[in-house]
């Protein structure tokens, strides 16, 4: 008995045809946090760096041995 799988061919054109329609799971996060409650808007550019940024007020002194 044959199975209807058996002729199916998984190349790269298959693969590539295949549409892609479901979000990804942070973008399902951010839509069901954003439906109770909207954002705040940010600015493009702001005066404050973001948080962690490279060039942090406390700033190490490397010390040549």
């Amino acid at each position: 008995m044959a199975d209807d799988w058996d002729d199916l061919v998984l190349d790269e054109d298959f693969i590539r045809s295949a549409g892609t329609t479901e979000p990804s799971a942070r973008a399902r996060m951010l839509a069901a946090r954003w439906r109770e409650e909207e954002p705040e808007p940010q600015p493009w550019r702001s005066d404050e760096p973001p948080a962690g940024w490279f060039f942090s007020k406390r700033r190490r002194r490397w010390r040549r041995g």
